[in-house]
């Protein structure tokens, strides 16, 4: 999504500071902001503020004689890709949903050619109100995304759902809102990260997996329309939005989370660096320092991916083979061994924890090899040579 036109409306609720630093992270990504403000709205953050971030000027009169033809109800909506109200009270999703137009933002919205996405932010208590959930039903029934909201501590101290989404979370949102919905329709589930198996209460074997590549193909994923179930073992990203995500930490806990969500799946993805081995003698308690090495016995764990490719109904299985040589040749044996469509092959060595990966594609084709490319957009072509494998 490079250089998009988005119109931001910003209306009067405490989280308009929020909208301050998603205004900031658009400009910083190469969009260009165009903000528009209620009266209300100005009373947290002041226009000036929005001027100083987005570079243009701000409007906030329905009367404003800028534009040309002085119809800047018309105007700006004209000229935007996408228009974002962020964040959205109770009040303006009233008005959106009933057709008010008493104020620039609101007519805005009615006169507007472009997508529009609203991201409510309000007490919980509103949030909950029969009519504000009426107005919400309503304006999803007429095709305008509402995004959010999230649940967590608000500003009057209550605790609940009606947080905005945050800031960096929109421009996510934003930057898949114009991605091609090839999967639209589509379940996908798809696991992530190491899986972590326990030698005692404080000592384990892991691997040097960051869930990096595994969370970017659960946004492409998303992005392209799917219904994402995303099972990860333990790392240091944020859960993706979007989607729904289980956390585990053992192979054994990833198995079941699998095999209790893929029966209705249309597609599985085997991202994760699952261990092949788990530790058969467990101690329940701190082994001590003392007693002499300690002898630890191994046994294998499930294979996932091959249990799921082996199913009576299987879904469309992607395997993911991380190599330390022979690449092209251990990874076609892995894909014809268990049967895959389609399997993504890379060295360990140049990508386990990195910010950039180079892949190779592996199908009944041939081997289609990728540049090396930033995990994003791996992703995405990922996502595009699966979709042109579905839909042949």
């Amino acid at each position: 999504m490079t250089g998009k036109r988005i119109l931001l409306g910003v209306s009067g609720g405490i989280a308009a500071y929020k909208a301050a630093e998603l205004t900031r992270l658009l400009v910083k990504a190469g969009h260009i902001v165009e903000v528009v403000m209620t009266e209300t709205a100005c009373r947290f953050v002041t226009p000036l503020t929005f001027q100083a971030l987005s570079g243009h000027a701000v409007y906030t009169d329905l009367w404003d004689p800028r534009p040309d033809n002085a119809m800047a109800h018309i105007e700006l909506s004209r000229r935007a890709d996408v228009f974002l109200i962020a964040p959205t009270t109770s009040n303006m999703l009233f008005k959106l949903a009933h057709g008010v137009c008493d104020d620039l933002l609101s007519t805005l919205a009615a006169a507007r050619t472009c997508p529009l996405v609203v991201a409510p932010a309000m007490n919980r208590q509103m949030w909950q109100n029969p009519p504000n959930q009426r107005n919400v039903a309503q304006l999803e029934a007429d095709g305008i995304a509402v995004w959010g909201p999230a649940s967590g501590e608000q500003a009057c101290g209550e605790v609940g759902e009606g947080r905005m989404l945050e800031p960096e979370h929109l421009a996510e949102m934003l930057e898949g809102l114009f991605v091609c919905k090839s999967l639209s329709g589509k379940k996908v589930v798809l696991t992530a990260g190491p899986t972590y198996e326990a030698i005692d209460t404080v000592r384990g074997i892991t691997n040097i997996s960051s869930g990096k590549m595994g969370y970017a193909l659960a946004r492409a994923c998303r992005d392209a329309g799917a219904e994402v179930t995303l099972i990860s073992g333990p790392t240091a990203m944020p859960a993706p939005i979007g989607m729904t995500c289980i956390n585990v930490d053992s192979a054994h806990q990833m198995h079941d989370s699998v095999m209790q969500t893929v029966g209705q799946a249309d597609i599985f993805i085997a991202v994760a660096a699952v261990a092949d081995y788990r530790v058969k003698n467990r101690s329940e308690h701190k082994i001590k320092k003392g007693a002499g090495l300690p002898q630890i016995a191994l046994e294998e764990n499930p294979d996932i991916l091959a249990t799921v490719a082996g199913l009576p109904a299987a879904p469309f299985c992607v395997g993911f083979a991380a190599e330390s040589q022979n690449l092209l040749e251990f990874a076609e044996q892995k894909r014809k061994k268990k049967r895959l469509p389609l399997l993504v092959a890379n060295l360990a060595q140049h990508a386990m924890g990195a910010d950039s990966n180079q892949v190779v594609l592996l199908d009944d084709a041939g081997a289609h090899p990728l540049p090396d490319l930033p995990k994003p957009d791996v992703a995405k072509a990922i996502v595009q040579h699966l979709s042109t494998m579905l839909s042949r």
